[in-house]
């Protein structure tokens, strides 16, 4: 059984996850199960990177794009989505 404080830091975490102004993500690693290969997608104080070739070469692909798009507000916004 939960005690009154922690009953209250659930509700207060409820309402911190909708709150997402509240957080800022300074850097972070994922892995990105793309259709072809897993990959590892890094963001480092507004730099991303992702381990596939197409964003080696061209410095943005859709690993990248779609966690931007799923932390919008939360990370600073990339050239490539602006």
């Amino acid at each position: 059984m939960m005690d009154s404080g922690l009953i209250g830091k659930v509700e207060k975490a409820k309402r911190y996850a909708e709150e997402k102004d509240r957080i800022t993500i300074n850097t972070f690693e994922a892995k990105f199960r793309g259709e072809n290969n897993d990959h590892i997608v890094t963001y480092d104080h507004g730099k991303w990177n992702c381990t596939c070739n197409y964003f080696q070469g061209r410095g943005v692909c859709a690993h990248t794009m779609g966690m931007e798009i799923v932390l919008e507000g939360m990370v600073e916004p990339s050239e490539q989505l602006v």
